[in-house]
C-alpha cells in the first residue's frame, strides 16, 4: 500500500477543474453526494489508511467488519481519489439518470459492501490454493472495485457498443475484462483481486440473481414500510392517506361484477399502471417545467428496477 502523499494536491485541483466543466448542476444528486464523500474522507480519513483498508487478516480473523465499510472511501493519494472520482463522475451520471436516485443509492450501497465480500473470498481462496499467506494479508483501499462493477452494469446497458479502453476499441461486453489486465500490466501496484472482485460483482447483477435478490428485499421493505397502513384502510372500504406532498390516494373496493377490460383493452390493472407512468413521462417531454428547463424528452431510459419501483410504491401508499 502507497503511503499517502500531502506535498501535493494537484489531483484534488484537477478533479474541481472537472467538476466545474461539468456544472455541478448537471451531475445528480446521488453521484455529487458520493464524489464529495470520498473527497471529505481523503481530507479528513475517519482513520489512518492501514486501519481502513480491507484484508482477509484484518477483516476476517481479526474481526474488523467495518473495514468492508470504510476501504471504498478511502485513497491512498490525490492522483488515486482523481482518477477514480472523474470515473464515478461519468458512470454516475449515466446509471443514476437512467435507474433513478433510489435505486441507484441502492445499487451503490450493496455493490460497496459486497466487493469487499467477494475481494475478502477471492483472497482467503489464493490463500488456501497457494498456502501462501501473502494474499490474506494484501490489504485493498479505494473506489476503484465498485466502479468496475459500475462499468460492467453500465456496458451492459450498451450492448453491441464499442468503448475505447487505453485507445484500443473494444466491444463493451469485452471492455471491463480488457482493461482489468491492461491496468495490471501498466500499473503492477493497483489491486488486481479488488478490480476482479468489482467485474464479479458486476456480473451477479447483470448476468446472476443479485437483481432479483435485491428487487425482492427492495419489494419486502417497501411492503413492511407500508404494511399498516395498507392493512387499516382496506378495511374501512375508503381512505385517505396523506403522503409528504400532501396529495390523498384511496383505495376503493370495486362493486361485484365489476371489470374494465372493455376499456382497457384487456390490459391488467399493473400493465394499465405501467402504461400510465409511461404516457405520463412522454407528456412531461413537452415543453419546460416552472423553472424554465427542459423536461426530458422521453422514458426510454427509464429502467425495470425504476419501474417497478414505481408501481410498488403506487400500490403501496
Amino acid at each position: 500500500m502507497n503511503r499517502r502523499s500531502r506535498s501535493s494536491h494537484l489531483g484534488l485541483l484537477m478533479l474541481g477543474s472537472q467538476l466545474l466543466q461539468v456544472g455541478l448542476d448537471n451531475i445528480p444528486p446521488v453521484t455529487l453526494a458520493v464524489l464529495a464523500l470520498n473527497v471529505y474522507l481523503y481530507l479528513f480519513p475517519a482513520a489512518p489508511l492501514l486501519r481502513t483498508c480491507v484484508s482477509v487478516q484484518q477483516a476476517y480473523w481479526q474481526g474488523e467488519w467495518r473495514r468492508l465499510l470504510l476501504s471504498p472511501f478511502h485513497h491512498a493519494d490525490d492522483w488515486h481519489l482523481y482518477f477514480n472520482m472523474v470515473s464515478l463522475l461519468w458512470k454516475g451520471m449515466n446509471l443514476e439518470r437512467r435507474l433513478g436516485t433510489a435505486w441507484f443509492i441502492y445499487v451503490l450501497s450493496v455493490f460497496s459492501v459486497l466487493t469487499g465480500a467477494v475481494y475478502l473470498l477471492l483472497e482467503g481462496l489464493l490463500t488456501e490454493l497457494a498456502d501462501d499467506q501473502s494474499y490474506s494479508q494484501a490489504c485493498a483501499v479505494g473506489f476503484s472495485g465498485v466502479l468496475f462493477a459500475l462499468k460492467v452494469l453500465n456496458n451492459h446497458y450498451h450492448p453491441g457498443s464499442v468503448t475505447y479502453v487505453m485507445g484500443l476499441p473494444v466491444a463493451s461486453r469485452y471492455a471491463s475484462w480488457v482493461e482489468l489486465i491492461l491496468i495490471h500490466l501498466t500499473a503492477p501496484g493497483t489491486s488486481f483481486v479488488g478490480h476482479l472482485a468489482g467485474i464479479l460483482v458486476g456480473l451477479l447483477y447483470t448476468s446472476g440473481p443479485l437483481n432479483r435478490i435485491m428487487r425482492k428485499c427492495a419489494d419486502l421493505f417497501i411492503s413492511n414500510e407500508h404494511g399498516s397502513h395498507r392493512n387499516y384502510y382496506r378495511s374501512s372500504g375508503t381512505s385517505g392517506y396523506a403522503g409528504q406532498s400532501g396529495v390523498h390516494y384511496g383505495y376503493f373496493h370495486d362493486p361485484p361484477g365489476y371489470h374494465t377490460a372493455s376499456y382497457t383493452g384487456g390490459l391488467t390493472e399493473e400493465q394499465q399502471l405501467e402504461a400510465a407512468i409511461r404516457n405520463s413521462l412522454d407528456d412531461r417531454g413537452r415543453g419546460n417545467d416552472r423553472r424554465g428547463r427542459p423536461y426530458r424528452d422521453s422514458s426510454d431510459d427509464v429502467s425495470a428496477e425504476e419501474m417497478r419501483w414505481r408501481r410498488r410504491r403506487r400500490f403501496d401508499s
